[in-house]
């Protein structure tokens, strides 16, 4: 074991402890105040300076290193969960109905406090190590909210550093490339309206919304295979349709709503996207003789690395994992992650930690009912922490 790993796994037992007893008592975004008043004891506790309401829930602490150094580094977890149910049955599993740590923030915010208590007895670097957990990663606009409160005027960054599980990855790898890595996360809602009739007796009298929904639903999927350039990456996937009343199966109805999210790497092929849901909305309506009220909005950007913060980044991996345990090219990532507001804001990278998937409580992947965060990959994450710190602020944790 390298010293870095010594150090992060010297109070393992009770970070995992933390981590178990966040997973069993999650909070959906902005509500986190149960995990946030965790984190903010935990830090005080050790002796690290301590900023509470941020974006209402989001913490920092500060950290600075027993040598002068004018640079200073941003550390960033996320502490929300999702609203889903969890189907695991291990001693630790929610015990708020219809909430669940399903994406594995329980874990990043436990491998950073980790990481700050270390710190906090290792303070042998040459700068400020801000330790942010964010709020309200989920869809709910928690990166920008903390930008709003002016979190990088109120703690600099010359640089920041992001991490996600990824169960894809087995137990002891890391990922990241350079450029951009995930992608632009977006919704879209169409309602139509028609004038709708009883589907029995006169349907011909009627604007008959299911054909209009039928042709639609088919040209999505043109717009990524037949206006997206090929070389281009791009998701459109409906995740909501509802129409009508099951107790009234004879009516044809007036209204009928299709939802869904959308992915892009670039802005032009956001813009495109939006551009050909609103046109065939609107055309397929317009051909029954219907209107479409069409509304595209996005959650996140694309996350874009920092050529020298990845190098940064892909230093402190290797260091921590060996090299063959990392992957310096990773495929990108068809998901979002909020972070990516902020490195438009700070150069930054951000990095893929190994979960493994298996069958059976806790092995799914994320987003799912049985997805739990591997206890096993906290000392990993955390001496990862710790070899950023060493990387950016010559640090000398963990030396012979």
């Amino acid at each position: 074991m390298n010293g870095l790993l010594a150090i992060a796994n010297r109070h393992i037992d009770e970070i995992a402890a933390i981590r178990r007893d966040i997973h069993a008592n999650p909070e959906l975004g902005f509500e986190e105040r149960r995990t946030s008043g965790i984190i903010a004891s935990k830090l005080q506790e050790w002796g690290i300076d301590v900023t509470q309401g941020i974006a209402q829930t989001g913490v920092v602490g500060t950290i600075r290193g027993k040598r002068p150094g004018s640079r200073s580094i941003g550390l960033r977890a996320d502490m929300d969960a999702l609203a889903m149910c969890e189907f695991n049955s291990f001693a630790h599993t929610s015990t708020i109905p219809g909430r669940m740590h399903a994406c594995g923030h329980d874990g990043h915010t436990a491998m950073l406090l980790g990481a700050a208590q270390a710190l906090a007895e290792h303070p042998d670097f040459a700068g400020t190590v801000h330790v942010i957990f964010q709020p309200a990663e989920e869809g709910r606009g928690g990166a920008l909210a903390m930008m709003g409160d002016a979190l990088f005027e109120r703690f600099p960054c010359d640089r920041i550093f992001g991490m996600h599980s990824y169960p894809v990855l087995p137990l002891g790898k890391f990922g990241i490339r350079k450029e951009a890595m995930m992608a632009a996360s977006g919704r879209f809602q169409v309602e139509f309206t028609g004038s709708g009739g009883h589907g029995g007796a006169s349907p011909h009298t009627s604007v008959d919304l299911s054909v209009v929904a039928a042709h639609f639903l088919l040209a999505l999927q043109t717009i990524v295979g037949r206006n997206v350039p090929p070389l281009e990456t791009a998701i459109i996937s409906v995740g909501h349709i509802g129409a009508g009343d099951p107790n009234a199966l004879n009516v044809i109805p007036a209204k009928l709503q299709i939802s869904g999210t959308m992915r892009a790497f670039t802005a032009e092929v956001q813009e495109l996207i939006e551009t050909r849901i609103t046109a065939h909305a609107k055309a397929f309506a317009q051909s029954e003789g219907a209107s479409a009220d069409v509304k595209c909005w996005w959650l996140s950007e694309p996350l874009i690395n920092d050529s020298d913060a990845t190098d940064s980044a892909l230093a402190a991996a290797i260091d921590v994992a060996g090299v063959d345990a990392v992957i310096g090219n990773h495929p990108r990532v068809t998901a979002g992650e909020d972070f990516a507001s902020m490195m438009r804001m700070r150069p930054g990278a951000y990095v893929l930690i190994g979960n493994g998937r298996h069958e059976g409580d806790g092995g799914g992947n994320v987003h799912t009912p049985r997805y739990d965060f591997n206890d096993q990959a906290l000392p990993l994450g955390i001496a990862y922490w710790l070899s950023i710190v060493n990387k950016e602020l010559d640090g000398r944790m963990g030396a012979a």
